[in-house]
């Protein structure tokens, strides 16, 4: 995750060449996947340890 934010502020100063900017976009991309994967199977796991469904998080308003 900390990678993802770095590359994401300095995707965000825009102070990169083109051909810069696309590889730091291209391994934000891959992070991002990596992330969405690990989260899915804590959510698994999550599920199996508790034998229920999960609900949608609701934020307190």
């Amino acid at each position: 995750m900390a990678e993802l934010e770095t590359i994401v502020d300095a995707l965000e100063e825009g102070n990169q060449k083109l051909e810069e900017a696309m590889a730091l976009f291209e391994r934000g991309q891959a992070l991002m996947k990596r992330c969405a994967e690990l989260l899915e199977k804590a959510e698994l796991k999550v599920q199996q340890l508790s034998g229920e469904t999960l609900s949608p998080f609701a934020e307190e308003e």
